[in-house]
């Protein structure tokens, strides 16, 4: 009797969480992830410190994004390392590229690309 009560905590303590989705994303291109649909709008924030640069601070990197969850569309901000509640699970923003360089620019940077991250 006392093993079938113990069998099913034994076989619940086994189970791994899902590992997390990631999908990489350009502005104005709509991408799927985990059955929702993101599109990149624009860069609201990129002040992450150069990386030919000491900083003191890191920096920050903020995306307006458009999320479509079946019929529901809407704009969330979200910025890097700091996942937002969406669906049953979080996005996060986990890279962006290119690297900023201090000092010269090129005449024509290279365009923004971003990966998402979705875990439940």
């Amino acid at each position: 009797m006392i093993c079938s009560l113990l069998a099913p905590l034994a076989l619940a303590a086994c189970i791994e969480p899902p590992e997390p989705v990631a999908v990489s994303a350009r502005i104005g291109a709509w991408t799927r992830i985990a059955g929702l649909r993101i599109r990149p709008d624009k860069v609201v924030e990129d002040s992450r410190c150069p990386m030919n640069a000491r900083c003191v601070w890191a920096g920050r990197a903020t995306v307006r994004l458009t999320l479509r969850d079946g019929s529901r569309t809407r704009q969330v901000n979200v910025t890097l390392g700091e996942p937002i509640k969406v669906r049953d699970g979080r996005l996060a923003l986990m890279s962006v590229s290119p690297e900023k360089m201090a000092g010269a620019q090129p005449k024509r940077p290279a365009p923004y690309r971003f990966v998402f991250e979705f875990q439940r």
